[in-house]
Parts: structure tokens; C-alpha cells; sequence
């Protein structure tokens, strides 16, 4: 059974430029209906379903295009809407897409891209059909998520250890969320309602991380004004993180060595032997082994700090998770921008489970907090996401010239040949066409317009050539 074709309604008080985007979707195969206005638009939603997709001018007699487009987003909240007008600035992009704008169209516009457009917005909207990712209701980021198997065994590990006085070494790539880890043992653990202090020791500079970590009395060193009291004292009862422990100067391993073994220290410039109850979490993304062997880290220290190893697994070893994280970040997004919180379609998660996340979780963070602030419509489609994530692209064997690939077609015709094949040409142009046709689509982010002009064809014979090939397929 063949499927009804997309329904576009395009709204316009321009007959001109109701007739020639009308006419252009309809030869593009789409049911296409046409409005002056928007009070025609919602006489015409009262006595009918929505379309799948809606173009609107924005300087219209009566209701505006944006105020109609305040109604659809209020009353059809999925409905994507284009918006169209020829006064591009700063102030009608931000007005149509904080009303909820799918995308904004500049006057005067191309019509193969306007249908380039259309079949981008239903594309991704057939595709992610029936795969939305819903928020979760929580949005707090001060927590760990993930369902896959290594983060089952973490969640197990940091259960035993949040009860147990000892302390622990959390090793992971940048990014990973080691800090997480360290408040949930202390969350978690007899000392929750004790401080939990966090210190980066990678980004205090040599000269003041002793006083940072130990305190200072008055006088201790120039500037040195007031008593100053430090990490070690502020965490008494609780825990403290020391995070990129790795970086720690040599002198400074030795002095936190003792306090580690004897609980007490004594402050930069002071004579008063302080005693703290605190129980240390240290983390690294550096083998510290092998800076022991280096001679750059204390193997007695690492032995103090090493009680319990825990490894956090880098985020492209729990793609399973990343949906959820996603929605994590995404929900906590809409919270600070009071803003209502975004979804992802099928097709986006699909690019987030394909990228490598080189810096892992705090990678997706970002983007999610970007794609909070930027993406023009509650759903995040694939495209989306172009020109934040790359596209995977298979790797190719390399080539030594550009130009070898005629030596190639002719070793490939001439084994046909040999072989008693006929009909090679028509062989070769179908294995022409689609390497050609492939790589500018990839090359494009899938719009065919881009990618006909930039292999020097007509619009028309590439979406045929498409055709030709999805009913070979």
C-alpha cells in the first residue's frame, strides 16, 4: 500500500509567493494547500486534521506570522512550522525562533531549497516517528546515570565503599565524571552530613597549593595578612576530594603522605599541630604507575591513595547510556533557562550513540546545555546536529593520487571483459552515479539541492537518480 503523500500548507498574503512555493512542493509529490492568512488557517484546522508541515510570512494583514505561529505551537505543539520573511535580523530570527520556529527563511529564497527544506523537516520527522525521547522528571547533574553493565558494577562498588573509612583512587579519562563519583561515596556514606570539599590540585599553582590545602597563619609569607584556614580543616568529619592528584608537586606528596598516616599537620608558618577526622578521595586520568616509575609520584603515597581502585569507563564504552544522559542534561537545561525541556528524535540519538565522545560526559553536557539554547523546535532532529558533532564517515583506503582512479576502471573493465561480461557501461555509470551522489550528500548533510548543484546537475535528475536507486534496492 503506497503512503499518502505530506500534507504542506503554505501561508502567504503574497499571491505570487503562495503560487510559485505551492507549485514547487506539489511537483516535489506533496499535498500542498494554500492560505492568505492566518484566520483562513484556523477556519481551516477547525474543519480538518494539521498538516505535517506549515510555511508562514511573518507581515501579514491581521494576525501576524508569529502570532499565528503562538497558536499552532499552543494548540499543535509537534506541527513544524517555517517561518518566511525578507526583514532577516537579529530581532525576527530571535522572535520566530524563540515562538518556536522549526527554521527561518529569508526573502527571497531559492524554491529547491525551500523543497530541499521540506523534505528535511519531514524526513526527519517520518524517521524519528515513534522514537522520542522523553525527559526524565528528575534534572539534578549532581548524580550518576547509567543502566549498562560497568555502571552497574560501579554503582554495586560504590555501595560496599561509601560505608567503609578507607580511602579510594577514581582513575579515568578527563571528563568522565570522577568528581560524581567522590560525592556519591560521600553521599552515600556516614559522613554525609559532614562537608564534602572538592579541590583541583592540577589548577593551583605550585607556590599556594600548600596553603590552599594546609592553611596559613598570619605572617606566614608576604600577603599573608589573616589566618587562612585550609581544604584539610574545612573537610574535618567529612571528605575531601583531591582531584588530578598526579599533578601534585613532589614536595607536597611527602607533607600529605604524613596526614594521611598521622591524621594531623601543622599550618604554612604555624606551630600548632592540628588534628583532622577526614577521609580522602583522590582522582587522575594519568597512570600512576607509570609516573611512579618515571620518578615523578611517590609509590607510598600511591600505596596511601590506592586503598580502593575504582575506574570510571570513558563514555564511548556506555553508548547504552547516552540517551539518558542526554535527556539529564537536556532536562536540567530547560530548568535554568526556564525554558520547556527539549526531546530528542530517533534520528539525533542515533548521531549522539555514533560519536566517539572524545570528552566523554562532560562533552555531552555541553552540547546538551548548546542544544537547549539553540535548536529551533522542542524536538532535536538530526540535522540538529550538524556542524556540532562530525558525521562518522567510513573509513576509506587511501589513494596516492586523486587521479588513479582511471587505472582502477580500467583493471575493473578489463577482468569484466575477460570474464565475457557485457553491458559494462551501463554497469559503470550506475557505480559512477552512486559514488558520486553518496559522497555529495555526505558532503552536503543530506541536502539535495547543495548536492546537485555541486555535482552540476539539475535538481530533478538527482532526485530521480535517488529514486532509480532506493527501487533497485
Amino acid at each position: 500500500m503506497t503512503a499518502s503523500p505530506s500534507r504542506i500548507w503554505v501561508v502567504d498574503d503574497d499571491r505570487s509567493v503562495r503560487f510559485v512555493l505551492a507549485t514547487a512542493l506539489s511537483e516535489a509529490g506533496y499535498d500542498v494547500a494554500s492560505f492568505d492568512g492566518a484566520a483562513a488557517v484556523h477556519d481551516a484546522l477547525a474543519a480538518r486534521r494539521a498538516p505535517d508541515l506549515l510555511f508562514t510570512d511573518v507581515r501579514m494583514p491581521g494576525d501576524s506570522g508569529l502570532q499565528l505561529l503562538d497558536a499552532l505551537k499552543r494548540d499543535h505543539p509537534q506541527l513544524p512550522v517555517v517561518v518566511m520573511s525578507a526583514y532577516t535580523d537579529v530581532a525576527s530570527t530571535a522572535g520566530a525562533f524563540r515562538g518556536g520556529a522549526h527554521e527561518f527563511l529569508s526573502k527571497p529564497f531559492d524554491l529547491d531549497e525551500a523543497v530541499a527544506l521540506a523534505e528535511r523537516v519531514l524526513g526527519d520527522r517520518d524517521s524519528d516517528a515513534g522514537g522520542e525521547v522523553v525527559p526524565a522528571p528528575e534534572a539534578t547533574t549532581d548524580a550518576l546515570v547509567g543502566d549498562t553493565p560497568v555502571m552497574r558494577d560501579l554503582f554495586r562498588a560504590i555501595g560496599r565503599l561509601a560505608q567503609a573509612p578507607v580511602s579510594v583512587l577514581v582513575t579515568g579519562e578527563t571528563g568522565t565524571g570522577k568528581e560524581l563519583v567522590a560525592r556519591a561515596l560521600h553521599r552515600e556514606s556516614p559522613r554525609a552530613a559532614r562537608p564534602f570539599v572538592a579541590l583541583n590540585t592540577a589548577a593551583i599553582p605550585a607556590e599556594l597549593l600548600e596553603s590552599e590545602l594546609f592553611g596559613h597563619e598570619a605572617g606566614a609569607f608576604t600577603g599573608a595578612a589573616r589566618r587562612h584556614v585550609g581544604r584539610f580543616e574545612q573537610a574535618h568529619g567529612g571528605t575531601l576530594f583531591l582531584d588530578e592528584i598526579g599533578d601534585m608537586p613532589a614536595s607536597l606528596q611527602t607533607r600529605l603522605l604524613r596526614v594521611l598516616a598521622e591524621d594531623e599537620f601543622f599550618r604554612v608558618g604555624g606551630r600548632e599541630l592540628i588534628r583532622v577526622d577526614v577521609r580522602v578521595i583522590a582522582a587522575t586520568h594519568q597512570d600512576l604507575e607509570t609516573r611512579v616509575a618515571e620518578g615523578r609520584f611517590r609509590a607510598d603515597l600511591l600505596h596511601r591513595l590506592d586503598v580502593v581502585r575504582l575506574r570510571l569507563p570513558p563514555l564511548r564504552d556506555r553508548r547504552d547510556d547516552v540517551p539518558r544522559l542526554a535527556e539529564r542534561f537536556l532536562q536540567a537545561a530547560a530548568l535554568r533557562l526556564d525554558a520547556p525541556p527539549k526531546r530528542l528524535g530517533r534520528a539525533a540519538v542515533q548521531r549522539l550513540l555514533e560519536h566517539d565522545w572524545p570528552g566523554n560526559v562532560r562533552e555531552l553536557q555541553n552540547l546538551c546545555w548548546r542544544l537547549a539554547a539553540l535548536a529551533p523546535a522542542d524536538r532535536i532532529s538530526a540535522q540538529d546536529l550538524d556542524g556540532l558533532l562530525p558525521r562518522r564517515v567510513a573509513a576509506a583506503r587511501p589513494v596516492r593520487d586523486a587521479e588513479d582512479w582511471e587505472p582502477a576502471l580500467r583493471a575493473w573493465a578489463d577482468a569484466r571483459l575477460r570474464d565475457g561480461e557485457t553491458d559494462l557501461h551501463a554497469q559503470a555509470r550506475e557505480r559512477l552515479d552512486r559514488a558520486l551522489l553518496e559522497t555529495a550528500l555526505r558532503h552536503t548533510g543530506g541536502r539535495r539541492a547543495e548536492a546537485a548543484t555541486r555535482l552540476g546537475v539539475g535538481r530533478n535528475t538527482l532526485t530521480r537518480k535517488l529514486g532509480a536507486r532506493g527501487r533497485r534496492g
